[in-house]
């Protein structure tokens, strides 16, 4: 069966994007892989209604609410390969089936690449976190730490200290610049050049900071910004042009998340880089509503 549209990822961009071409009547079909960014996380915040909501019961909703549309189909699978045809896209799964569309969205979204520092996978998401807005609220005014990744964590640091009082963990890097140092003090943020050896805490939860020469910090929370990637390769398979957000490559878009290949739309992180769910579903929205405008026009 051929489709107006195919939707590359089924979390909060694409599911968004589906909603809205099924309410213009067109046929479009979900492919999900099942593994959002967000699903270490036990609750979102910020969200309109939905504050402190379990992200995987809101995906759960989204999926039943699109697939009542008679003209949506949500599938679990991999999308592997994409490839222009003449009069539109072929994607193939992972099981090896080819399906066809007229336009595509791209919302397959990125992975977080943490730091091989024991004791930060497992409280990712709980403890170990990327957002103070998302995440900052229930640690307020108790200490936290921010991990240097980048030459930007700095300023995460000044900005996590609006929440409690701050350490800015250089785990071993470069010493911040007079100016920069300056700020930090004037913020009330403290400096540990010292290596991060491991987290500590019952659970997901964090309790201290180990230090390389034996030391340890009392820490609630631990805010970081990874390296991210993007979960498929399918967007240079097509040839959409990629750019460079801080924390790794994203899918260049246009005001109407148009790629720059015709007929291919991307939203959500992707397009980002910036985790955040509200944003992710503005962008569905969006691609959704200029997807079809495209089909008419």
């Amino acid at each position: 069966m051929r489709h107006d549209a195919i939707v590359i990822g089924g979390s909060f961009a694409g599911l968004t994007a589906a909603l809205y071409i099924a309410r213009a009547r067109r046929s479009v079909r979900v492919i999900d892989a099942g593994a959002p960014r967000n699903r270490f996380a036990a609750h979102s915040h910020g969200v309109f209604t939905q504050d402190g909501s379990d992200p995987r019961a809101m995906i759960a909703t989204a999926r039943s609410q699109v697939a009542a549309y008679p003209t949506a189909t949500v599938v679990e699978g991999k999308a592997v390969e994409a490839a222009r045809e003449a009069d539109g896209f072929s994607v193939r799964l992972e099981t090896g089936e080819v399906l066809e569309g007229a336009r595509l969205v791209l919302a397959f979204g990125l992975s977080d690449e943490l730091p091989a520092i024991p004791g930060l996978a497992e409280r990712w998401g709980v403890s170990a976190l990327h957002c103070p807005y998302c995440h900052g609220f229930e640690f307020s005014g108790r200490p936290l730490g921010v991990l240097s990744t980048s030459p930007m964590s700095a300023h995460q640091a000044m900005l996590i200290a609006e929440w409690g009082p701050t350490t800015l963990y250089l785990d071993g890097g470069p010493e911040p610049d007079e100016e920069t140092s300056a700020e930090l003090r004037r913020r009330g943020v403290a400096v540990e050049p010292a290596p991060v050896r491991a987290l500590h805490g019952d659970g997901a939860g964090l309790s201290a900071v180990e230090l390389g020469d034996g030391r340890t910090a009392a820490a609630a929370a631990l805010y970081l910004a990874p390296r991210t990637r993007l979960n498929s390769g399918i967007a240079q398979q097509l040839g959409c042009k990629l750019e460079d957000a801080p924390t790794g490559p994203i899918i260049r878009t246009d005001p109407q998340k148009a790629t720059t290949v015709p007929g291919v739309f991307a939203a959500g992180d992707i397009t980002r880089g910036a985790h955040n769910a509200t944003w992710a579903t503005a962008d569905g929205v969006m691609a959704g509503t200029a997807l079809h405008r495209s089909l008419v026009f």
